[in-house]
């Protein structure tokens, strides 16, 4: 009887549900900065890496709330914590806080982007740009490129983009990523920005070769975050009445991360995409090789920096 073979299109399925990997790997006296660590996989990878020792740098947007998380995070494991304000809606926001990161920190082991929204309404941003866009690809693009120059120095450092297996779900259409010209739901804005991010991470691995700097997208799992807690009532309450009740405990997305920045096997690993700790194929529509560089362009363009 021969055995089954999933389809390409259906491993996230599978590997969804395998063992995961692990590192066993310190972090100390590195510095780590963490996009969106107030809450979600941003906050169990900010507790993940203390547990390793590391010193981590908090992105944010709401000091209050991360002044808690910091709070019960150095209570626990005695590290050093700072918190940057900056809401990546707003790409003035997010240059004025890389210069404050470029001011302050001489170094940068590790970067981990995990800011993201999911809006089942179009919005824009005070510039124009669809907001789930800007948010999930733009700002993190932004973000990365600001500091890429103090990781170099740093290295070997890596870049951790926190992706989706909604990048499924959407492509991105170079001439209206801004859905002026078609139909507009959330998975299409959602996908769309994740795909965007993925022709980045593939441009930038092969621009970083020989660098010693690594990065790497992946997929945190099906995890109970608030993403999309700023969406209707319906959506809110279909969520935490029946979608919640299957999803998986966030922590293990700490854990995946940890082994992505850390693992001695992933040395030389760069411009791939992650599920979990599985490495993994992305949709068709995301690798394409004839994207990755107009993408790259307009993502250059749109965040006003020159290549």
């Amino acid at each position: 009887m021969a055995l089954f073979k999933w389809p390409e299109e259906l491993m996230f399925m599978k590997n969804s549900r395998a063992k995961q990997k692990t590192s066993d790997e310190m972090m100390t006296g590195k510095t780590c900065v963490i996009s969106g660590s107030s809450s979600g996989v941003g906050k169990e990878t900010m507790r993940s890496f203390a547990e390793r020792g590391a010193n981590i740098v908090m992105v944010v947007r709401n000091h209050e709330k991360a002044q808690a998380v910091k709070d019960e995070i150095v209570s626990q494991y005695q590290v050093n914590i700072d918190i940057i304000i900056a809401d990546f809606s707003d790409l003035e926001s997010v240059r004025h806080a890389a210069q404050l990161i470029l001011d302050k920190y001489p170094k940068i082991d590790v970067l981990v982007n995990s800011a993201g929204i999911h809006s089942t309404k179009k919005t824009y941003n005070k510039d124009g740009i669809e907001m789930v866009f800007c948010v999930n690809h733009l700002a993190t693009f932004l973000f990365s490129m600001l500091l890429l120059d103090r990781i170099k120095e740093s290295a070997p450092s890596r870049i951790i983009q926190v992706n989706s297996e909604g990048h499924r779900f959407g492509h991105v259409k170079i001439k209206d990523v801004n859905f002026k010209r078609r139909l507009y739901t959330g998975l299409k804005s959602y996908g769309a920005s994740k795909t965007a991010q993925l022709y980045t991470v593939y441009e930038l691995a092969s621009r970083l070769e020989g660098t010693g700097v690594t990065i790497n997208a992946m997929h945190p799992g099906a995890v109970k975050t608030h993403i999309g807690s700023n969406n209707g009532w319906l959506y809110r309450w279909f969520f935490r009445h029946f979608t919640w009740h299957f999803l998986k405990d966030v922590k293990i997305s700490g854990s995946a991360i940890h082994y992505l920045a850390t693992a001695k096997e992933l040395d030389q690993v760069s411009g791939k995409f992650f599920n979990l700790t599985i490495e993994e194929t992305p949709a068709r529509h995301a690798v394409k090789k004839d994207m990755q560089k107009p993408v790259w362009d307009l993502s250059m363009s749109m965040s006003g920096l020159k290549d």
